[in-house]
């Protein structure tokens, strides 16, 4: 099977592979410090139940990394990815200025992915892009193994930053 033909495993990051609790105080303040959020972000601790079904995951199908951290962060979130043995795959992420919310721009994604692969799955904390996927067809998977942040919650959805 040529790696065009493997089955997509759709993952996210923050909160499914890493564990975003040390910078969620960022999110807390008013106003936001989304830079400090995001430039914590290399410093997170993995979540061994996201690392190891991701690792699982390819060995049957190309793994993709669908995240709505800002473009800005690539590099440092490529270095992680890599920091903590994840597999290679490409890395989706929100363009600048998009403020949609995830539930909006992961589905675009999802999308466009499924027009020429099979999907196999998604695996999101985020439930309200869990439900706009299981809605549209897709096979999810909720990452519930790491503790939930409201203001993360609300950051998702109503201020399309993560």
């Amino acid at each position: 099977m040529t790696r065009q033909s493997r089955p997509l495993a759709v993952f996210d990051l923050d909160n499914t592979l890493s564990d975003t609790a040390h910078r969620q105080r960022f999110l807390e303040r008013r106003p936001r410090d989304w830079d400090a959020f995001f430039a914590a972000a290399p410093h997170d601790p993995p979540l061994a139940t996201g690392v190891r079904m991701c690792r699982e995951a390819a060995g049957e199908c190309e793994v993709v990394y669908l995240t709505g951290r800002p473009e800005r962060c690539r590099e440092d979130t490529v270095a992680w990815l890599a920091a903590h043995g994840l597999p290679d795959g490409a890395l989706h992420m929100r363009r600048p200025q998009d403020r949609r919310p995830a539930r909006v721009t992961k589905l675009e994604i999802l999308r466009r992915l499924a027009a020429g692969r099979e999907v196999r799955m998604l695996v999101d904390d985020d439930e309200l892009v869990c439900d706009a996927a299981e809605r549209a067809g897709f096979r999810v998977v909720r990452a519930r193994w790491a503790a939930q942040s409201q203001e993360l919650e609300r950051a998702q959805e109503q201020q399309g930053r993560t």
